[in-house]
């Protein structure tokens, strides 16, 4: 029998420090300076990219990780150094899984690489899935994809939002309805390429933190896409609608809510599924970072004639915190080792690694303010602002209450 351990390898070991250092060095010093100018920090993006920090080669390798730690690893330390920087220089990877997930090999050598641009010309890219009227419930998405068979050319109208990297970025992976009554199940992804007309910016939302992060609406108005923008390609599509067409005849009653399709995959959920422990690594990076300031503070802060770490009130609450992110990091842990080992989330333990870790960023991170009493609720500490970037982690790509109800689900069956 093979040896079980969970001690990275000596390569995993300088890959981290590596991202540590760029994360100690480059991003924490700049980190306030960008959450008060709301800003995409460019040049910090490009320091990234000059040293293979901002590149595919980078993330695939992480990904192709054989225990599958490569990525997790990677995003709690950049997450360590800050939110809202390192979600500008790995927001591009959510719109690469879109690729990853839904496309062809000759989709994802084309437009993957398009994303990222170069050390000199750094580029970025964003995933379109969410709508003003359609966030969690993706069955009530109304952007539409029609078919031009004569032109071979797929029509897409709507509003997206919540976009990270909406606008700015080089290309656009939009989700769009191309069957109304499948519900999410008639859903399709495609590549909008860069300088497409009719893809346009609307509002860029002024959020509570991960300033540094760009996030806004992109309006599709008549935006023309070449047939083979489609991720998958028409006749997958073709395929796809059609067995669940016959399953929705089969149950006589049309087409059943989001997720009782078995295998019939939809494209948002499908890029989902595959990033949330990557998610759940980004929070046990704040929190971590948190704890750390809370535990350095309690250590040297002097109260009544010693450290406050010797009361028994913050020194249990520290133990707690250190207990709660280690669990987490296991949970994300645990998620993408299944994931890399092609084990099916039967109990559906990457919703699990992202709601636990979550919450734990969100808890860990009140706890540090907390510890630091009044200078913790001023931004001459870090922990004000993790607190807010904290926030965000419940939220995005599938709120709390969503991972549970897939938990649950998961359960029932």
């Amino acid at each position: 029998m093979g040896e079980f351990t969970l001690e990275l390898n000596e390569d995993q070991k300088q890959v981290r420090d590596w991202l540590h250092g760029f994360a100690a060095d480059v991003m924490r010093p700049a980190a306030a300076e960008w959450d008060e100018r709301e800003e995409t920090p460019w040049p910090i993006i490009q320091e990234a990219a000059k040293i293979g920090i901002y590149s595919l080669d980078f993330y695939a390798q992480q990904f192709f990780d054989p225990t599958g730690l490569g990525i997790p690893m990677a995003m709690e330390e950049l997450f360590w150094g800050d939110a809202g920087i390192a979600l500008s220089i790995v927001g591009t990877g959510l719109a690469a899984v879109g690729v990853l997930a839904n496309g062809t090999e000759e989709q994802i050598g084309t437009w993957v690489p398009q994303m990222y641009g170069d050390a000199n010309d750094v580029k970025v890219a964003a995933f379109c899935s969410s709508e003003p009227d359609a966030g969690s419930d993706v069955a009530s998405m109304r952007t539409r994809a029609v078919y031009d068979e004569a032109k071979d050319e797929w029509v897409l109208n709507g509003t997206k939002t919540w976009a990270t990297n909406g606008g700015i970025a080089n290309v656009h992976v939009v989700v769009a309805v191309v069957d109304a009554e499948l519900g999410s199940k008639g859903h399709a992804s495609f590549i909008v390429p860069p300088n497409t007309p009719g893809l346009s910016q609307g509002q860029k939302f002024q959020k509570h933190g991960i300033r540094a992060s760009h996030t806004a609406e992109v309006v599709l108005e008549d935006v023309r896409v070449p047939g083979h923008c489609l991720l998958g390609g028409k006749d997958k599509l073709d395929e796809r609608l059609a067995r669940a067409r016959e399953k929705a005849k089969a149950g006589g009653k049309g087409a059943p809510p989001s997720g009782s399709w078995g295998s019939v995959k939809n494209a948002a959920m499908a890029t989902f599924e595959a990033s949330r422990p990557a998610v759940g690594a980004m929070a046990v990076g704040t929190a971590r970072a948190a704890y750390e300031v809370a535990l350095d503070y309690a250590k040297t802060r002097v109260q009544f004639g010693r450290p406050i770490i010797e009361n028994q009130g913050v020194a249990f609450q520290l133990a707690d915190m250190a207990t709660q992110i280690d669990a987490a990091r296991l949970l994300v842990w645990r998620a993408s080792w299944m994931a890399t080992a092609g084990k099916p989330f039967t109990a559906a333990e990457g919703s699990m690694s992202k709601l636990y870790a979550s919450e734990v960023a969100k808890k860990v991170t009140a706890q540090a303010i907390q510890i630091l009493g009044g200078n913790g609720y001023t931004r001459e500490y870090p922990v004000e602002r993790m607190h807010r970037d904290a926030a965000i982690y419940t939220i995005f790509e599938g709120t709390s209450e969503i991972q549970r109800m897939v938990i649950s689900r998961a359960l029932a069956k």
